[in-house]
Formats: C-alpha cells, sequence, structure tokens
C-alpha cells in the first residue's frame, strides 16, 4: 500500500521541491477541512502522512511514522477504520524541522524561546502553529544533506524534532483540561533560514558554573568580577553564548546590570569569539530577565523575529 516500510510511499513522499513555504501555506488550507480530506492534501503535496490516536499523538500504525506515506488508497483505508483519528507528519529529510516549544503546569518554554530568540538562534522559521497546550510549534527549512536528530531539553520545555521525530497538523486536536483544542496556523515568516539544532541544544544546556569564589578580604569584589570574566573570555566553543548568559545573569543579580563590571563581562565575551550583536542580545536578556517579575511578550523583529 506505499508505507515506509515497502519504500514506495515513503520513497515518493520525500517532498522534493516542496520548500516550508509551501508547507505553511497548506497550513493555512486544510484548517477547515476534514481530517481525511487535509491528509489527502497534503499527500498530493508530497508530503508523507499516518495517523494518531484520536484526542492524542499516539500512532495509531503499527509502526508509527515509518508507516508515513502519499498513497491516497491507505490514507483513505486508514480514515475508514479510524474516522477522527488525528494527522501527523514525521519530520526531517527533506521535509522540514520544527523547534517545539511546551507551556504546562509545570512551566513554560516561552521565557527561553525569546532568549534563543534574540541570540540569533531562531531567524528565518516559515511558519509558527499553536498547539493545544498553549505553546507553539516553528517551522524551518532542511539540509537534506545533513542529518539532524530529534531531541528533547530536558527542564527548558522546548525540544527539537527533525529526524526520527513527528509533529502533529492542524486540523488535528488534542484533549486538554478545557476540552479538545485544535493546532492553528498562527504566523508565517520569511522561510529563509535553517535550525541550527545543536547549537540550539547548546544554548538551552546551562553551563557549569565557576567555582564560587572565597570570600572575606582575600577576595574583593573586583577580583571576583575579575574571575567571572576570565572564566566567560575562555569558555569553548558551543558554550559560550549560554556561558554568557549564565554570568550576566549572576551580574544582575547583584544588581551591578548598569556599572562597569557588565562592561568587564561583555569584553570578555568578546575576546570569547562571540560576535557583538550576539553579546549584546544575550546580556540584555540576562539584565531583563532577573528585572522581570513576569514574562514579557515577545517583539517581532523586521522580517526574521517572533511575534506572538
Amino acid at each position: 500500500m506505499g508505507s515506509a516500510r515497502d519504500g514506495v510511499g515513503w520513497r515518493r513522499g520525500l517532498g522534493a521541491g516542496v520548500t516550508t513555504m509551501m508547507v505553511a501555506d497548506l497550513l493555512g488550507e486544510v484548517v477547515r477541512m476534514t481530517r481525511r480530506d487535509a491528509a489527502l492534501r497534503f499527500a498530493a503535496a508530497g508530503l508523507p502522512v499516518f495517523v494518531c490516536v484520536p484526542g492524542g499523538k499516539r500512532p495509531l500504525t503499527r509502526h508509527g511514522f515509518h508507516d508515513a506515506t502519499i498513497e491516497a488508497s491507505q490514507i483513505q483505508g486508514w480514515f475508514d477504520r479510524w474516522p477522527e483519528a488525528n494527522l501527523a507528519i514525521p519530520t526531517g529529510g527533506a521535509r522540514f524541522d520544527v523547534v517545539d516549544v511546551d507551556v504546562r503546569p509545570s512551566g513554560s518554554g516561552m521565557p527561553t524561546l525569546r532568549r534563543a530568540d534574540a541570540a540569533g538562534l531562531l531567524d528565518g522559521w516559515a511558519c509558527r502553529v499553536t498547539t493545544p497546550s498553549g505553546g507553539q510549534h516553528l517551522y524551518f527549512n532542511t539540509e537534506p544533506s545533513r542529518q539532524q536528530r530529534s531531541w528533547t531539553s530536558a527542564g527548558t520545555h522546548i525540544d527539537f524534532r527533525g529526524d526520527g521525530g513527528y509533529v502533529l497538523v492542524p486540523p488535528s486536536a488534542v484533549d486538554t483540561p478545557a476540552g479538545p483544542d485544535s493546532y492553528r496556523l498562527c504566523a508565517t515568516g520569511t522561510g529563509s533560514g535553517r535550525v541550527d539544532a545543536g547549537r540550539l541544544r547548546r544554548f538551552l544546556t546551562p553551563p557549569a558554573g565557576p567555582s564560587p569564589p572565597p570570600s572575606g578580604p582575600a577576595r574583593s569584589s573586583r577580583a571576583r568580577w575579575e574571575g567571572l570574566a576570565t572564566w566567560v573570555a575562555t569558555r569553548p566553543e558551543g558554550t559560550r553564548n549560554a556561558s554568557l548568559f549564565w554570568a550576566a545573569c549572576r551580574v544582575a543579580e547583584a544588581g551591578a546590570a548598569e556599572t562597569p563590571v557588565m562592561l568587564l563581562l561583555r569584553d570578555a565575551a568578546l575576546r570569547s569569539g562571540l560576535g557583538e550583536r550576539e553579546v549584546t542580545a544575550t546580556i540584555r536578556s540576562a539584565s531583563h530577565t532577573i528585572g522581570s517579575a513576569s514574562p514579557q511578550p515577545v517583539v517581532r523583529r523586521p522580517q526574521h523575529g517572533l511575534s506572538r
């Protein structure tokens, strides 16, 4: 029937020539369709689909996303059997990557998402989909020659859906405490960017901070901040931005955000190899995070920033 396991539907459904901007148009087009019709529309565009349990995210097919197909007869058979099934598309490959942001009673990924955006890690998304939890899916172009595996960043409420992953798509709906709620396209962007999943994950993972400086007369306040600056200046590549954010938060907590101490930290970050734009954005984000008692709205930057 053209499933992934026999290779027919999967290889034919790799989405050659399907851009993320086309995906954005499709997500807007199918929102008022039945799930059966939406599945057939995605398949006709070259995007392989499969089905999940009604009101949930668990695959109904035996092999999960590996059974995704563009074969109309297989899709019709699924919906004949499960008329209320949810609709999902595998991520990665030649389709799209997704940054998945959750909002849960245990915490929200939105503040961290804003920090990552301010650091320039989320430029060029094609579209954003609001999820039933109140979170978001940010869609990006992929590089078919570069595999980026899916991962979960514990504690940040942000996951990456690339190779080996999948996402539910409109008009799917998930059961929530307030009742069923649907996935909805909420914004379109430039579609010009690709997310560097490794760099994003390193940004989300808190670095190991320096050993606490000794207290008392043997260690002056100036020496303490100089030690912190030295630590920032010597961070290895891949941890520099997250290290700078951690250090800038410590400076802001000490009430030194508007003093020469932050300039000391800025110079150290520039010596480490970070760019001036990234350094400025990260320090500003740290000061804002410490100084704000509640999350602030995302301000959309021209062409590629995030907005609510």
